[in-house]
């Protein structure tokens, strides 16, 4: 923070507590006590009872026990299903966070580039899927996909193919919706940043000689990592936990750590399992969000 910052920060205490604390506060009702709570859920034991684990504690007595098992930990490490399930959600979860980067970013800067009216209706056609539900897209997506669907109909009908294309229970189908789905989390914050690049250093990179290729590599696209940044995580950290998308269009064969969460919670209740298995995921996801997080603060610290 700067000096002039600090000043404002010491003469405003009430102000600036008031900006401070409301985040600090939902935080700690929707992030760390829900959290506190699976932890302590996954130091149990499965019993047959309602809710179905042991109890954390015990006052029996006069005598206060606390009972913590580590024994749900170490069963993830000598069962390869969630090893599996992990690798193949953070797999899924990388390479969609590719694909909607590539697709993403020619959209995002030709958005930004754009003038007047037509910006806001690009931005709007964006935006427009997002206000149908969630679910009604992934079904629509299914009658595309499947071997009787429209997709198939129209090529078999062209001669294109003799028989339908299997698409459906697929990763490939899984990638479709995944991307269709998360691809405006991405161009949103990209197009944030990309629309406050300063034109004038295009304007004298080419003055320089620069090509259209040199121009990009040297000054858009390392103006724009902060919005490629922030978009990526936007996609990368929700889909390492889809349960939606794999379950609709990838059925069986598609294993990811959502859908093994929701085994382990609802068809086999070892509700100790699924939430040692929702804390790890937590913990491997709080890598790329502290990288992230530092990003942006040694970008602040440049700024001031």
């Amino acid at each position: 923070m700067s000096p002039a910052r600090r000043k404002i920060a010491w003469r405003l205490p009430g102000q600036y507590l008031l900006v401070v604390i409301p985040p600090y506060i939902w935080l700690l009702l929707f992030f760390v006590i829900p959290f506190a709570i699976v932890f302590k859920i996954s130091l149990a034991e499965s019993a047959i009872a309602q809710p179905p684990y042991t109890a954390f504690y015990e006052y029996v007595e006069d005598v206060l026990t606390f009972r913590v098992s580590f024994a749900n930990y170490l069963f993830l490490l000598t069962d390869s299903l969630y090893f599996d399930a992990y690798v193949s959600s953070l797999r899924i979860a990388a390479i969609s966070t590719l694909i909607c980067l590539v697709v993403g970013y020619p959209i995002a800067y030709g958005i930004a580039r754009t003038q007047g009216p037509l910006q806001s209706l690009l931005l709007m056609l964006v935006i427009l899927p997002s206000w149908t539900s969630f679910l009604v897209r992934i079904y629509a997506w299914m009658g595309l996909l499947r071997n009787n669907g429209i997709i198939n109909s129209v090529l078999m009908s062209l001669g294109v193919v003799d028989e339908p294309i299997r698409m459906m229970n697929t990763e490939f189908a899984v990638y479709i919706g995944i991307v269709y789905t998360y691809l405006p989390f991405l161009i949103l914050p990209l197009y944030a940043n990309l629309v406050k690049l300063d034109n004038r250093l295009l304007e004298a990179a080419t003055d320089l000689g620069a090509g259209p290729v040199s121009r990009f590599l040297r000054i858009t696209l390392p103006l724009s990592m902060g919005g490629v940044i922030a978009g990526c995580m936007l996609v990368f950290i929700p889909v390492v936990g889809e349960f939606v998308i794999p379950e609709l269009l990838g059925g069986s064969e598609t294993l990811m750590i959502g859908k093994v969460l929701w085994g382990e919670f609802f068809n086999n209740r070892d509700w100790p399992v699924a939430s040692a298995v929702a804390t790890v995921m937590l913990v491997l996801l709080l890598i790329p969000i502290t990288l992230f997080h530092r990003y942006q603060f040694r970008e602040m610290e440049a700024n001031d």
